[in-house]
Parts: structure tokens; C-alpha cells; sequence
């Protein structure tokens, strides 16, 4: 049982009884993004221009107005070196199109964290504990991990802590940017790996990226059926 651990990481339960009067959401979501080494800088553009043109698309503002609040939260993180998984993008709440463009100006504006190795299970933890103690609350959380490779130096595995995670009641997503054919050093497709290490909870699912051209229709499938 890894309950016990997610709860007692430092903070994730700080704001509890401050969310008793919080705002109320649909879904939140955090958006965790691959920095690490792999990605060279033109690469992080598209990365980012994905991502920004995905949460602003009017697909998604339908899905999230389709939801009785028509309001969800979203942050981005990003991961790559043991422990060191950084918020670039705090929760910002979206409900239009006026708050979806806002929020992707953050996620173009924001600075490239320092990140290196892939360490999934850590950024995981950091997300959960975000989620905990969100200043929104929702019914829904979810994580929403995208990455070009498997967990190789977390602090604790990715398996673990996504376990905690979904203990704790959050639903876990994968985005795996994967060319058709192409293999992990251990020899198995990345999204099979993202299905047996990260995702977890009911209804969790990965989607597949060809490359980080394909970044922004992957993710803007797979926000639309995390939020309708």
C-alpha cells in the first residue's frame, strides 16, 4: 500500500482545509512535459508551440464548456532530472477562450527549466503533490505525463509512484512521442512501456506522437477526452 507515502510528502496536504472554500472546476489537470536532455532547443519550440496551440483550440474550449461547470485548472510541470521535476506554469484556471489564450502566453513565455536523464516517477510525485493541494477543487485530477522515453534515474520508480497517485485518486495519461517502429533500450515501444510504468486509474489511456510536430494534434485528442 503506497497511500501513506504520497500523503506524507512534504506539503501535499498543507492547504487542506483552505480547499474547503476553493473554487470549484470540472478537471484539474497537470500538464507534464519532457525537458530532459534528448530535447534540443529547436525541438522545445515545437514542444511548446504544441502544447500552446492544443489548450487553446476551440475543440477543447467545446469539450470544456460541454461540463456542468464549463471551468477546469491547469498547470505544467517539467521533468527530466532526479527530484528536480519544476512547476513552470501554476494552476490557471481556463473557461473561455480569452482564459485558454492566457494561459497558452504562459506556456510560451515561461523559461525552459534546467533538466537532464528521464526521471518519470519523480515527476510524478511532484505532480501528485500539486494536485493535493491545488487552490482549486474538482472531482477530477489528473496527470497527463508526455515523454520520449522510459524511466531511467527517479529517486523512486515511475511504477511506485504512480501507484500512490492513483491510490490517492488521481488519474494518470501518457503521451508517448515515438516514431512507428521505434523501440526503448529494452526493446519494447514506448507506449508499451507508458502503459505498464505510468498510466493508472479508471479510464486511463496512452496516446502516440510521431514526433513533436505531432505534439499538437496528440495532445488535442487526448485533452478533449480527458475533459468531456
Amino acid at each position: 500500500m503506497h497511500r501513506r507515502s504520497i500523503l506524507a510528502l512534504p506539503g501535499a496536504l498543507a492547504a487542506a482545509p483552505a480547499l474547503a472554500q476553493a473554487p470549484e472546476v470540472d478537471t484539474l489537470l497537470v500538464l507534464a512535459v519532457d525537458a530532459s536532455g534528448s530535447i534540443d532547443a529547436d525541438e522545445f519550440r515545437l514542444q511548446r508551440e504544441g502544447y500552446a496551440e492544443a489548450l487553446s483550440h476551440p475543440g477543447v474550449l467545446s469539450a470544456i464548456a460541454s461540463r456542468p461547470r464549463g471551468a477546469i485548472a491547469v498547470a505544467m510541470v517539467e521533468w527530466g532530472s532526479p527530484g528536480g521535476a519544476a512547476t513552470v506554469v501554476d494552476f490557471m484556471r481556463v473557461a473561455d477562450a480569452a482564459g485558454a489564450r492566457a494561459l497558452a502566453e504562459a506556456v510560451m513565455a515561461a523559461p525552459r527549466s534546467p533538466q537532464s536523464w528521464n526521471a518519470i516517477g519523480d515527476a510524478l510525485d511532484h505532480c501528485a503533490r500539486m494536485l493535493l493541494a491545488a487552490p482549486f477543487r474538482a472531482a477530477e485530477r489528473v496527470i497527463d505525463l508526455s515523454g520520449d522515453g522510459p524511466d531511467l534515474r527517479s529517486l523512486r520508480p515511475a511504477a511506485a509512484a504512480r501507484d500512490d497517485a492513483v491510490a490517492a485518486g488521481i488519474q494518470v495519461n501518457a503521451l508517448a512521442v515515438a516514431a512507428a517502429g521505434q523501440v526503448t533500450r529494452f526493446g519494447e515501444p514506448l507506449a508499451e512501456t507508458y502503459r505498464r510504468e505510468v498510466i493508472g486509474g479508471p479510464g486511463a489511456f496512452v496516446v502516440t506522437a510521431e514526433d513533436r510536430r505531432d505534439i499538437a494534434r496528440a495532445l488535442r485528442a487526448k485533452l478533449v477526452r480527458e475533459i468531456a
